[in-house]
């Protein structure tokens, strides 16, 4: 199994509804927080189920919702199939996008799953997509140094706050046994240095520049903008 396979399936990386839910509202406060204009076209790229999408629509004129599952494609459609501003498309759908179109794409949580070929992809397919005044945003960058634990502390903090400590800690247990572990002693997970982002995203053509906090709940973990030069 591969990590596109492992996400078209119901899994356990949530320790539980509440996590699940306080998760994706936390990210789509950070997109809309990067949305500068109501007449905004923004791409969350690797979206997942995106459960608060209406509130990102909601800020801007068009939101296209991209996830390589398809479970989870069927699952947004549903959703938001009464929403006039959300369109839900496949990984592959992105490149009928037009060229120069595009205000803002998010790509989060995602480059870790990815080959530096597929990353390489997708950074030319974003500068391809953006605006020359748009912006990429990369979030949750695993640095090189990162370990497992400062992840784990990261969760508990947030399930501390969140109100879900307990089924935190049954879900740290659960994932020490899961799938999810195999996939990444097996496959594993894509980490990047500061200057190896920033001259992957100078090489695909942009400027790129950290940003002062990640986003979601995981400041150990990095996010990068980018323009157009």
């Amino acid at each position: 199994m591969n990590w596109r396979d492992y996400w078209n399936q119901d899994t356990p990386i949530y320790t539980g509804d509440r996590h699940k839910l306080l998760h994706y509202r936390l990210i789509a406060n950070d997109i809309v927080g990067l949305i500068h204009s109501p007449d905004a076209a923004v791409l969350d790229y690797g979206c997942g189920e995106a459960l608060f999408a209406d509130k990102i629509a909601a800020r801007c004129a068009k939101l296209y919702l991209s996830d390589a599952a398809p479970l989870v494609r069927e699952r947004l459609a549903e959703r938001f199939k009464g929403n006039a501003r959300i369109a839900v498309l496949s990984t592959t759908d992105v490149a009928d996008i037009p060229d120069g179109s595009l205000d803002l794409i998010v790509v989060n949580s995602l480059v870790q799953y990815l080959s530096l070929d597929e990353f390489r992809i997708l950074l030319t397919l974003a500068h391809a997509k953006l605006k020359r005044d748009g912006k990429l945003v990369l979030g949750d960058i695993i640095p090189p140094d990162l370990s497992p634990l400062t992840d784990a502390k990261a969760l508990l903090a947030f399930a501390w706050e969140g109100g879900f400590l307990g089924s935190a800690i049954a879900g740290l247990a659960r994932t020490a046994f899961s799938e999810y572990r195999k996939i990444r002693e097996e496959v594993g997970l894509a980490q990047y240095g500061e200057e190896e982002i920033a001259e992957l995203m100078q090489d695909a053509g942009f400027r790129p520049e950290r940003a002062a906090r990640n986003l979601g709940h995981n400041q150990a973990r990095m996010t990068f903008l980018g323009r157009p030069a």
